[in-house]
């Protein structure tokens, strides 16, 4: 049902790339697409590629491209000096089109108490030109279902929206396939591909001030269809990723079939 490959992260490459356009897709998800000529070689796998995304920071002049060693990418990244060293983000592959060397990043549009737009990735993206310059480090999938499992169900909040939208377009026809989608609004509900037969709850916050991930969480303690000789794979804040697995697993399915990720923490309680 999946691949279950993963890059050997000492072959990991830097893909170097600019800004092209920068698109509201919903009220909290900004699309950033941007090409370069060594993007045409990236090793594009759907289902939820992720690569980490290297950009400027507003105070800095210009762009520098990290190193990437051998054996790890962290150790020269830290040992470039404050005032050159570019933010670092994890994102998923929201579109990939290798003949044009393009690439869509969704990136999450957080905001503080005042309604202003928060967090250095949302930042940038909201405010990305054309031609700012950039690197992605490829990090192959995360994604492992294993392939005699019976069904999928996908466990997300925004933040893992696009990982659930390239894992339905990536699964075959047949596959019995669950969603339970968390959005901060009935607004950012999108279209989304996927095996027919699917079945994709959308929830809503209720509440501009609950915490992230919550909602998702409850409608997992409610859901009543585990499947043990499944799949599942839970991303997002990171209470609901720990959670989430513990529910799952307290309800018959192996730990080795619950992949679960938790993208952000919420300073929230």
């Amino acid at each position: 049902m999946s691949p279950r490959i993963r890059p050997d992260r000492r072959d990991s490459r830097l893909f170097c790339a600019a800004v092209t356009s920068s698109t509201r897709l919903t009220p909290h998800l900004q699309r950033v697409t941007v090409r370069g000529e060594t993007l045409r070689a990236f090793p594009w796998q759907g289902y939820d590629h992720w690569f980490r995304l290297f950009f400027r920071h507003p105070h800095q002049e210009r762009f520098h491209v990290p190193e990437v060693g051998a054996e790890s990418w962290w150790k020269p990244y830290l040992a470039m000096p404050d005032e050159v060293r570019p933010y670092c983000a994890n994102y998923t592959v929201a579109d990939f089109r290798a003949d044009d060397g393009e690439l869509d990043i969704d990136v999450v549009v957080h905001r503080d108490a005042d309604g202003e737009i928060a967090g250095g990735a949302a930042i940038w993206a909201c405010s990305a030109e054309p031609g700012e310059e950039l690197a992605l480090l490829d990090q192959g999938l995360m994604y492992d279902a294993p392939a005699d499992a019976s069904s999928v169900l996908l466990v997300a909040d925004e933040s893992g929206l696009p990982a659930v939208a390239g894992i339905l377009r990536s699964l075959a026809p047949g596959t019995a396939v669950r969603v339970l989608q968390e959005v901060p609004t009935d607004a950012d509900r999108r279209p989304l591909s996927g095996p027919p037969g699917m079945r994709v709850d959308w929830i809503a916050r209720t509440d501009p001030h609950a915490v992230p991930g919550a909602a998702a969480l409850t409608a997992l303690h409610d859901y009543d269809d585990v499947d043990p000789h499944g799949y599942a794979f839970v991303v997002g804040e990171q209470t609901l990723a720990t959670e989430g697995r513990r529910r799952l697993h307290r309800a018959g399915m192996p730990k080795d079939r619950i992949t679960f990720s938790g993208f952000w923490k919420t300073e929230r309680h």
